[in-house]
Formats: C-alpha cells, sequence, structure tokens
C-alpha cells in the first residue's frame, strides 16, 4: 500500500479525530457534559465577532509574553552571575528547584496575598521560565570550549570578544532550547493562573464563567483557542528563531 502523502495526512488525521469526537457526543448524548463539535466550532466562529473576545486575547497574551521576557532575561544575567561566582550559583540552587517542584495553583495562592489578579500571570510565567533560562545559560557557559578559551586567552582577546567568539556559541543551543520549552511553559500555566485567579479582562476568566455558568460549548471554545494561540505562539518563535540563522550565516 502506497503512504499517505503528508499534505492528506493533514486533512484525514484531524478530520479522523472530529469523527471520534462527534461518536462520543452521540453515545454520552448531553452535552452539558459533551458538546458536539458544529455547536462548538459554531461558538467559536461567533467569539471571532465580539469586541471582548479579542481584548481577553490580546490582554492574556500581553501579560504571559511580558513574563515570558522577564524570565528569559533575569534568569540568563543570573545565570552569568552564577557562572561567573559558584557560591553566588550553589545559593541559588535550592530556591530554582523549589520554583521547578511547586505546583502553579501553590505560587497562585501565595501570589494573590500580595499581587492583583491582573497581574498574576505576568509573574506566573516570570516563575515557570526563570529556572528554565537559568539552568540552560549556565550549562551552556560550562560547556564552553576550553580550547578556544585558551586561545584566547594567550592572544588576550577583550572580555567581550570572548563572549563573543566562545561564551555565545556555547550558550545559543541551550537558551534556544529554553525559549522553545519555556514559551509553552509560561502559556499554560498563566492561562492556570488566570482561571485560578478569576483575573479581569482575560482568558482565565472566560474559561472560569464558561464553567460557573455550565456553557460547554463556550468552555470548549475558549480552549480550542488557547490551544491555537499555543500553537502560534510555538510556530512565531520557531520562525523567529529560524530567522536568527542565516543572519548568523551572514555575519560569518
Amino acid at each position: 500500500m502506497a503512504p499517505v502523502s503528508t499534505p492528506l495526512r493533514r486533512v484525514w488525521i484531524p478530520c479522523l479525530w472530529l469523527a471520534l469526537w462527534q461518536a462520543a457526543a452521540l453515545l454520552v448524548g448531553e452535552e452539558l457534559l459533551l458538546p458536539a463539535p458544529l455547536p462548538v466550532l459554531g461558538r467559536m466562529l461567533s467569539l471571532l465577532g465580539e469586541a471582548l473576545f479579542w481584548q481577553s486575547c490580546f490582554h492574556s497574551l500581553g501579560r504571559i509574553l511580558l513574563g515570558f521576557l522577564l524570565g528569559v532575561g533575569v534568569g540568563t544575567l543570573l545565570a552569568v552571575v552564577s557562572s561567573l561566582f559558584p557560591p553566588a550559583g550553589d545559593f541559588l540552587a535550592p530556591a530554582m528547584a523549589a520554583v521547578k517542584s511547586t505546583p502553579v495553583a501553590s505560587f497562585v495562592i501565595l501570589a494573590l496575598v500580595w499581587l492583583k489578579a491582573g497581574k498574576l500571570s505576568v509573574f506566573i510565567a516570570f516563575l515557570m521560565v526563570l529556572p528554565l533560562a537559568w539552568q540552560n545559560v549556565r550549562q551552556g557557559i560550562a560547556g564552553a570550549d576550553r580550547q578556544l578559551l585558551e586561545v584566547a586567552r594567550v592572544y588576550r582577546f577583550s572580555p567581550w570578544a570572548r563572549v563573543r567568539a566562545v561564551y555565545l556559541p556555547a550558550v545559543e543551543p541551550h537558551l534556544l532550547s529554553a525559549l522553545r520549552v519555556g514559551l509553552g511553559f509560561a502559556w499554560k500555566a498563566g492561562i492556570a493562573g488566570e482561571v485560578i485567579a478569576i483575573a479581569p479582562g482575560s482568558i482565565g476568566l472566560e474559561l472560569y464563567n464558561a464553567k460557573a455558568y455550565v456553557e460547554m460549548p463556550d468552555l470548549f471554545a475558549w480552549t480550542g483557542y488557547i490551544i491555537l494561540l499555543s500553537m502560534a505562539l510555538e510556530k512565531g518563535m520557531l520562525l523567529l528563531l529560524g530567522g536568527l540563522a542565516p543572519r548568523k550565516e551572514g555575519n560569518r
């Protein structure tokens, strides 16, 4: 049997899942438990015409991306400090391990004591990315080529030239990995934080309202948009990172 081409596979696999969803909805026979695909799709289309939908998406995206960028920036800075001063790395390690191990719900409840609900997703996204960026960048610095470092020392490279020639190439793959993984973590954790905190003007609030009022098509529709936005963010990140490669080759 000839293998199915990639374009056809991209069509029939989603159709198969939709058919399974429709079959499950018919089997359950209760929209309050599992709505069928068509009502959910209809609700998703109707949301596009509502100003509240766009406001909620932009607010959630802006807050979570801000937290993501802060986490990457602060994590990278702390990784550099930890590499220059190993005792600082030993001091930070338990805190980073605690952040990685603590459930998002615990951070949300604790943070609500000090922060307003609207700012919570920024803080949660920041916390999710911080230890990831710190660990990956630190590993990249530690893995810098020792022979190149020796050459840089012999030829008396300036500190910036040493960073550019030796450390940046070593850190780049680790940092890119942190960016790809961290963005997904930040998005999911940020939305979860909005739901728990009932953050105003957010996707999380709309999810909470759909659950509270038992509007299952709304709940599924918002969940669908969360998935689509997550995929769009991931594709955007890959395109951004992929665009750096030609620029890097051109600089050589």
